[in-house]
């Protein structure tokens, strides 16, 4: 504990109520000042030593925790919904398969305080929820303060650890187009408990002859598994399909970690794919 306590260096706490007091705030300073959202990983690594901020910008009074359906049947959430939020509310009965994933996101104490936004703005390949909406072709509102865009979730990643979001910006929502018909599933590979990082993520939307297949874990950024799409696209799934879908695990750029080689990551690809569309075809029916 006092290793710790050593290591968490002395910042502010601001608390603004606008988005526009949270841009001048975080504007300030000399790159040492850093957005908080649910704070888990964030305090993490100020523990560790890797960040030593001189001021957090809380996001927690910005009204950006609100959960409600648009118009064409969408799922609206706003970045600062709690993971545990989003995972027991009743609008999620229509994406099971995000309420699956998220009862082995971590564990229930971390999706208590972890928020969606945060954990996309995080930019971990390790996460779950990534892979899986940009599978189901979410999009991220994002405010900066030079004015709002909006981006693809699998466009969000630009490496390990590293995010597309510009000095100053902040995911404000995400909007989960509805399932309409289609097949989804997200399976993952743990080396330990079914909660811990995985060593491989796999993510798969089925629509009319189409699939939209992600990696997670095994890559520096959820990828996506193109050559796997091409060889699927226009047939029934079948067992030939299927096999050579898998065979083209070669392709991933996949690197060795602590989870596994990259031979063993590449295995692991390959058994997931078809565990995957074989999961999303049986929740289809």
């Amino acid at each position: 504990m006092a290793a710790e306590e050593a290591a968490l260096s002395p910042f502010e706490l601001a608390e603004p109520r606008t988005l526009g007091e949270a841009f001048a705030l975080l504007s300030e300073g000399d790159g040492n000042v850093r957005p908080m959202s649910g704070g888990t990983a964030l305090m993490l690594m100020m523990k560790a030593g890797v960040l030593r901020p001189t001021r957090l910008v809380s996001l927690r009074r910005l009204g950006l925790d609100r959960l409600e359906s648009g118009p064409d049947g969408e799922l609206l959430v706003g970045a600062m919904v709690t993971l545990r939020a989003l995972e027991k509310s009743p609008q999620l009965k229509d994406w099971p398969v995000i309420a699956g994933t998220l009862r082995t996101l971590s564990n229930v104490r971390v999706r208590n305080v972890a928020t969606v936004g945060g954990a996309l703005a995080h930019g971990d390949p390790h996460m779950d929820l990534p892979p899986l909406l940009s599978a189901l072709g979410a999009t991220v509102s994002i405010a900066g303060p030079k004015g709002e865009r909006v981006c693809l979730v699998e466009d969000l990643y630009a490496g390990y650890l590293e995010t597309t979001l510009k000095p100053g910006e902040l995911i404000t929502q995400v909007r989960i187009p509805a399932l309409r018909g289609r097949q989804a599933a997200y399976l993952k590979c743990t080396t330990r408990s079914a909660d811990d990082w995985p060593a491989l993520g796999m993510a798969v939307v089925l629509d009319a002859g189409k699939a939209s297949i992600f990696v997670s874990a095994a890559t520096d950024r959820p990828t996506r598994f193109i050559a796997a799409e091409r060889i699927l696209s226009g047939t029934a799934f079948d067992e030939r399909a299927l096999r050579e879908a898998a065979q083209a695990a070669h392709e991933l750029p996949i690197e060795s970690d602590l989870h596994g080689s990259a031979a063993y990551k590449k295995h692991l690809a390959a058994v997931y794919l078809r565990r995957a569309i074989n999961e999303a075809r049986d929740a289809g029916r």
